[in-house]
């Protein structure tokens, strides 16, 4: 059935014009849906109207597609402050998929279990909003279970927030996500870094279900990071093999902005995000 269009409106009596006009913001309606519900960015989009998108928006986007669909189980994000990376992996990406499989069991995690914490509210609010009702209307929070760390859905999902070092005994993880897991304080602290490595290896990682996913988006200090101990790992045999995407706030090959939209080049300058360990290409970005 094709859609009417305002054209063949003369030809209607003004109860017919209200139905018809019903009727296309119905088709409306269905198509958002369709869309916000199969592709990411279609879903930030919606959810949060004064967004501003960038090229590493796309590529991002484009990969947690990809694990949705099952297609990629590692993944890597490092990109400098302020250029929504949390926003992206931690807030929208775990609403999107609880909305997607109502059942996902998500632990966040980050350097502090405040912070956590505090992703873990921010998508509880966004499940429990009208907007997001309007895409996934079947999911649902709990009514006796809405802490902002600790909520469950009525599909049986489970969000867990904690802080690195702390304990996640007897919780499973369909999907893990590791965001900033050390602060800019103690970013070049070597004990530091390899409290996180142990607490990774012998807490979370454990945790995770057959099948699981792990995203990970941080800033990177260092190139002894944990992001750099799971890269050198990664050539044993059985170790996790990693999709990464890493850039700099300033492109050194155009030396350009990452986020032009958002960024200006002055603004930038100076900025400790634009850390040489950073190896990427950035050809797309002269596409």
């Amino acid at each position: 059935m094709s859609k009417l269009s305002f054209k063949d409106f003369d030809i209607l009596s003004e109860q017919d014009k209200a139905e018809a006009v019903a009727l296309m913001q119905k088709y409306d309606q269905l198509d958002k849906q369709d869309s916000c519900q199969k592709d990411f960015i279609s879903f930030v989009k919606f959810m949060w109207p004064e967004f501003v998108e960038g090229k590493h928006h796309k590529i991002i986007a484009d990969k947690f597609n990809q694990i949705a669909k099952g297609k990629c189980k590692r993944l890597i994000v490092c990109l400098p402050p302020r250029h929504t990376k949390s926003e992206f992996a931690s807030t929208f990406f775990p609403a999107w998929m609880m909305g997607k499989r109502g059942d996902l069991k998500i632990i966040q995690t980050t350097h502090t279990a405040e912070l956590a914490v505090r992703f873990g509210r921010k998508v509880r609010n966004i499940i429990d909003s009208d907007d997001y009702q309007h895409i996934f209307p079947e999911l649902k929070l709990q009514a006796d279970n809405k802490s902002a760390g600790r909520w469950t859905s009525n599909q049986e999902g489970e969000f867990f927030a904690a802080g690195v070092g702390g304990a996640i005994t007897g919780r499973g993880a369909d999907l893990l996500i590791i965001d900033d897991p050390i602060s800019e304080q103690d970013a070049l602290s070597p004990k530091a870094m390899e409290s996180c490595y142990e607490w990774f290896t012998s807490g979370p990682r454990q945790r995770l279900q057959p099948g699981g996913i792990i995203v990970i988006v941080m800033t990177r200090w260092s190139t002894k990071d944990l992001v750099g101990k799971l890269l050198k790992k990664q050539n044993d045999e059985n170790a996790d093999k990693w999709d990464v995407i890493e850039f700099p706030a300033i492109l050194p090959e155009t030396e350009k902005p990452l986020w032009p939209e958002f960024w200006k080049k002055e603004e930038l300058l100076g900025v400790k995000a634009s850390l040489p360990i950073s190896k990427w290409n950035s050809q797309w970005m002269q596409n």
